[in-house]
C-alpha cells in the first residue's frame, strides 16, 4: 500500500516519545479527524470541551499523503476516528487499522443522512436539475434539522494524485492503481446539508463516549447547523449573477457545491481524481469554452497552472482559484463557514 513503509517508521517512535501525554479535558474523548472540513465540523460540535487532533494538515493533499510522527500518534491515542472514507484517502486504511484499531471509526461519506453523487466522466458535462433524484437520501433544499445518524462500512470509489497517468474518460474505467472511477464522488464535504448532517452524527458519536457533555455536543452542533444556513444564505444571494454564467473548473470536485447553491459547470479540465488531463481532454475542454462563451476557468492551487492557460488561451474567459481544502483558512470551528464563503466568493468574483 502506497507511503505504508513512511507511516509504519515514524509511528513506533512517535507512540515511545508521546506516549503519556494526557488530555487536556478529562472524561472528553480524544479524537482525530483526516480533513481540514472535517476536522473543522468536528472541531465546533466539541468547542468549550476539547480539541480534535488533524491527521492531514493544511496545503498538503488528502490523496497519498505521508503522515508525521505526531499524526500516528494522534490516530494511535484516537477513541474517536472521523474521516471521510476509503474513496478520499484509501493510503489511511492501513494506518487506522495499524494505529487506530481500537478506535471508533466514523465513515461520514457513509453516514446516514449523507447525499453522495456519482462521478461524472466526461470534460463536458450535461445539463442537470438540482430537483432530480439522486438516491434515496432525501430532500436537502433545507440546510437544517437532520435526524440522528448512524455511521456505515462500505464505500467505492477514489481519488489521486495530479500527476497519475491520464485516462480515456468515456464510460466506466480504472486509473493507473486499478481504482474505478465508476463509483461516487467523495468530495461530499461541499454540500452544506451533508456538512449539517454530519455535525448530528458527530454529536451522536461523542455523546455516546461521553454522555456527560451530551447536551453540550447537541447544543454546539445545533448552533454549527445554523451557522452554515446562515452562510449558505449570503452565499446564494452573492451567487445569483453567477448562475446564468457558464464555467469550467480544474478538476471535478465541486458538483456537492453546485447542487447546493444552484451552479451548473460546463466541464472539468481533469476528472474527479485529478488526473492529468491528455492533449485530447484539454482540447475538447478549450472545445467546450469557445461552443458555450465560457465565462470563468477555475483554477486550484495545488495544481500545474500552466494546464488552465493552455484551455484559456485566445478565448477571452476570465479565470479565478478555488480550492475544495481551504489550505488558507485557519483550522477550527469556524473552519467550514469559512470554507463555503472562500469558494462562493472566488466564483462569484470571476470575470
Amino acid at each position: 500500500m502506497r507511503n505504508s513503509s513512511v507511516w509504519k517508521s515514524g509511528a513506533a517512535a512517535a507512540v515511545a516519545m508521546l506516549a503519556g501525554a494526557g488530555g487536556a479535558w478529562a472524561g472528553v474523548p480524544k479524537v482525530a479527524a483526516d480533513i481540514t472540513p472535517v476536522h473543522g465540523l468536528v472541531a465546533r460540535v466539541m468547542q468549550g470541551l476539547g480539541a480534535p487532533a488533524l491527521v492531514v494538515p493544511p496545503g498538503a493533499s488528502p490523496h497519498g499523503y505521508a503522515m508525521r510522527p505526531s499524526e500516528a500518534q494522534a490516530l494511535d491515542q484516537a477513541d474517536l476516528v472521523f474521516w471521510m472514507g476509503e474513496a478520499l484517502t484509501p493510503w489511511l486504511e492501513g494506518p487506522l487499522e495499524e494505529l487506530a484499531g481500537d478506535a471508533h471509526r466514523v465513515e461520514l461519506l457513509a453516514a446516514e443522512g449523507t447525499e453522495v453523487l456519482a462521478f461524472r466522466e466526461g470534460a463536458r458535462f450535461e445539463a442537470h436539475g438540482h430537483d432530480e433524484d439522486h438516491g434515496d437520501h432525501g430532500d436537502h433544499g433545507d440546510h437544517g434539522d437532520h435526524g440522528d445518524h448512524e455511521d456505515h462500512d462500505d464505500h467505492a470509489g477514489h481519488e489521486d494524485h495530479a500527476d497519475h497517468d491520464s485516462r480515456e474518460d468515456d464510460g466506466d474505467h480504472a486509473d493507473a492503481h486499478g481504482h474505478s472511477h465508476a463509483g461516487a464522488d467523495p468530495h461530499a464535504w461541499l454540500l452544506p446539508a451533508n456538512a449539517q448532517a454530519w455535525l448530528d452524527v458527530i454529536a451522536a458519536e461523542l455523546a455516546e463516549h461521553d454522555p456527560d457533555n451530551a447536551a453540550a455536543y447537541k447544543a454546539n452542533a445545533e448552533a454549527g447547523k445554523q451557522e452554515i444556513a446562515d452562510a449558505a444564505a449570503s452565499i446564494s444571494a452573492s451567487l445569483e449573477p453567477f448562475r446564468a454564467k457558464q464555467f469550467i473548473v480544474f478538476h471535478d470536485a465541486y458538483q456537492y457545491f453546485e447542487r447546493g447553491f444552484g451552479l451548473n459547470a460546463a466541464g472539468a479540465i481533469s476528472l474527479s481524481d485529478a488526473a492529468k488531463p491528455s492533449p485530447a481532454r484539454i482540447a475538447e475542454v478549450r472545445g467546450v469554452v469557445a461552443d458555450l462563451k465560457v465565462s470563468c476557468v477555475f483554477s486550484e492551487p495545488q495544481f500545474n497552472p500552466g494546464v488552465v492557460a493552455t484551455v484559456l488561451d485566445g478565448t477571452g474567459a476570465g479565470t479565478a482559484l478555488l480550492d475544495p481544502l481551504g489550505a488558507k483558512l485557519e483550522p477550527g470551528p469556524q473552519f467550514y463557514p469559512a470554507l463555503l464563503r472562500d469558494i462562493g466568493s472566488a466564483i462569484a468574483g470571476c470575470e
